[in-house]
C-alpha cells in the first residue's frame, strides 16, 4: 500500500475514534453507551468458539475485553470506508449509524439513549469522512479528541454507576449483618476466606455493566399459568426471606479458578412463592426474566416440590445484592451451575410449558439443567512453616448440594492423602481443608480431589467448560 493510501486509513480510523467518542459521551448523557450495546450484540451473536476463547483468555477481564474489542472493530471499519469510493463514503457511514441505531433498539434489550448516541456517531463519522485529515496533526486533533470524548462518557457513566450502587446501599441490612461464619480454622495465611465478600465474587454474565434499577418502583411479577398472578417489593419479599449459605460456580470454573464464590443469602424459598401462585396443571417450567429479557427456565416440579431448593434471592451477606450481582433480585438453586441457576436483575417469573426457549439453549448449551462437578481448590502450598520440609496445603473444596464428605491429596501421583476439613456451616457451602505433608527436596507436583456426599469422586479427567462443565484436578508445584 502506498504511503497515501496509510495515511488515509490512519486518517479515517482517527475520524473513527473521534465519532465513536462523540456519540458515547451523547449516549452517557442520557443513561446508556453505545459500547456496552454492541458488546451485548457480540455476547448474544458471536459463535460459541469465540466466546469461550475469549472467556479462556480474558479470565476476570471479558468485559473490559469486549469494550476494547467493539472500539478496535469500530476504528477497522472506519477505516475500511477509506478505502470506498467517494461518492460511498457518505452514505455508508449513515448506514453504520442506522444500523447501530437498529441494533440498539432491537428486541426487550432496547436502549433509546444508544441508539441516540449511534446516529450521532454516524452524523460526525458523514463529516469528518467527506475531509479527512491527512497530515499527522490532523490525525493526532481527532483521535485526542476522541480520546477525550470516551474518557469524559466513561468518567460519567462510572460516577452514575456509583450513585446507584450507594442507593442500593442505603437499603439497610438483608439478613445478618455483617455474617458471622466459624469453621475452626481462623484466619490461615493465603487460604480462602470462608464467606466471600461482594466485591472479591466473580462477575459473569452477558451484560457489560449492570442495569440500573429504581428499588421503589421495582416489583417483581410472577405470571404465566397461574390462578394467582402476584406483584411483590422488596420490602414485601423481605419479610419472607431466610438466610443460607451456599457456593456459586460458573460453568466456566477450570480447576484453580476464581470462578467460584461461598456466601450468606438473603431469599424466599421458592416453594412458598409457587404456593401462593397455585401453578396450572399444564406449566412445566419456570422461566425467570431479567429485565432486558434475558432468559432462563428449570423444570417446575423439583422447584415446587423442594427436591431442588431454590431461592428468589435478594440479599447477599447482610446487605441487599449488589448491582453487579443482580440487585434488585436473582435465583438461585445451590448445586445448578451459575449459567443454569436463574437471571440477575429480574422482573418477572412466568409459568410457562415446555415451548418455552431459552438464551443458552439458542446458543448451543444443553437444555438439562447442569449440575455443579465436585472440585477442590489449592490455595496455599507453603514449605517451611512448621520446620525443614514441612509444608503446608490448604484449599477449599465443594459438592453441592448435597456437601463435602472427604478432601485428599496426592505427591508426584503417589497415593491419595486425607485431609482435616473445616467445619460444615451448609451443604451447599464449600468447606476450608488444610494439611502438613513432609517432602524431601526437590520439586513436587501436588494435587486435591473431593468427594461428595453422594458419592462422586471428582473426575480427574480435564475437559473444556463448554458444554458440560470443566473437569480435572488442580495442582500446583512446590520447591523444597
Amino acid at each position: 500500500m502506498s504511503v497515501n493510501g496509510k495515511r488515509r486509513l490512519l486518517g479515517a480510523a482517527a475520524v473513527g475514534l473521534g465519532a465513536l467518542g462523540a456519540g458515547e459521551l451523547i449516549a452517557a448523557t442520557h443513561g446508556g453507551s453505545v459500547i456496552d450495546g454492541v458488546g451485548r450484540l457480540l455476547a448474544d451473536t458471536a459463535p460459541i468458539p469465540v466466546v469461550e476463547t475469549t472467556v479462556a483468555m480474558a479470565g476476570r477481564y471479558d468485559k473490559e475485553t469486549t469494550r476494547a474489542g467493539v472500539v478496535l472493530g469500530t476504528l477497522a471499519a472506519t477505516a475500511g470506508m477509506a478505502l470506498l469510493p467517494q461518492r460511498l463514503r457518505a452514505p455508508a457511514a449513515a448506514a453504520f449509524g442506522a444500523g447501530a441505531a437498529a441494533l440498539a433498539l432491537r428486541g426487550a434489550n432496547q436502549s433509546v439513549p444508544a441508539a441516540i448516541g449511534g446516529l450521532a456517531a454516524a452524523g460526525v463519522l458523514r463529516a469528518g469522512l467527506r475531509r479527512p485529515p491527512t497530515t499527522a496533526g490532523g490525525e493526532l486533533l481527532w483521535a485526542t479528541a476522541g480520546a477525550g470524548l470516551l474518557a469524559a462518557a466513561e468518567t460519567l457513566i462510572r460516577r452514575e454507576d456509583r450513585r446507584h450502587t450507594e442507593r442500593v446501599r442505603q437499603l439497610g441490612p438483608m439478613g445478618s449483618h455483617p455474617p458471622m461464619a466459624e469453621d475452626g480454622f481462623g484466619a490461615e495465611p493465603g487460604l480462602t476466606p470462608l464467606i466471600t465478600k461482594a466485591g472479591r465474587f466473580y462477575v459473569a454474565d452477558v451484560n457489560s455493566r449492570p442495569p440500573r434499577i429504581d428499588p421503589g418502583q421495582w416489583r417483581l411479577a410472577i405470571t404465566g399459568k397461574v390462578a394467582h398472578p402476584l406483584r411483590f417489593s422488596l420490602a414485601d419479599l423481605a419479610e419472607q426471606a431466610v438466610e443460607f449459605d451456599a457456593v456459586m460456580v460458573c460453568v466456566h470454573n477450570t480447576p484453580g479458578a476464581g470462578r467460584a464464590g461461598n456466601a450468606r443469602w438473603f431469599g424466599v424459598p421458592l416453594t412458598a412463592l409457587l404456593e401462593h401462585t397455585m401453578p396450572d396443571s399444564t406449566a412445566t417450567r419456570l422461566v425467570t426474566r431479567a429485565v432486558d429479557g434475558y432468559t432462563i427456565s428449570l423444570p417446575l416440579e423439583p422447584l415446587r416440590t423442594g427436591e431442588w431448593p431454590g431461592y428468589l434471592v435478594i440479599g447477599m451477606n447482610g446487605e441487599a445484592l449488589p448491582p453487579e450481582h443482580g440487585f434488585p433480585a436473582r435465583v438461585f438453586v445451590p448445586g445448578l451451575y451459575g449459567q443454569y441457576t436463574g437471571v440477575k436483575w429480574l422482573a418477572e417469573l412466568e409459568l410457562s410449558d415446555d415451548t418455552q426457549v431459552d438464551y443458552w439453549w439458542k446458543r448451543g448449551w444443553p437444555s438439562d439443567a447442569l449440575w455443579v462437578r465436585p472440585q477442590a481448590r489449592i490455595d496455599v502450598a507453603t514449605a517451611g512453616g512448621d520446620g525443614p520440609g514441612k509444608t503446608t496445603v490448604a484449599g477449599v473444596a465443594w459438592a453441592p448440594p448435597r456437601g463435602v464428605a472427604r478432601v485428599e491429596i496426592r505427591i508426584d501421583e503417589t497415593d491419595w492423602l486425607s485431609v482435616e476439613l473445616g467445619a460444615e456451616t451448609a451443604p451447599a457451602a464449600w468447606r476450608r481443608w488444610r494439611t502438613v505433608v513432609d517432602l524431601p527436596p526437590g520439586t513436587h507436583t501436588i494435587q486435591a480431589r473431593v468427594t461428595g456426599r453422594s458419592g462422586e469422586v471428582q473426575d480427574g479427567a480435564v475437559r473444556a467448560p463448554f458444554p458440560e462443565g470443566p473437569g480435572g484436578f488442580h495442582s500446583v508445584t512446590v520447591t523444597i
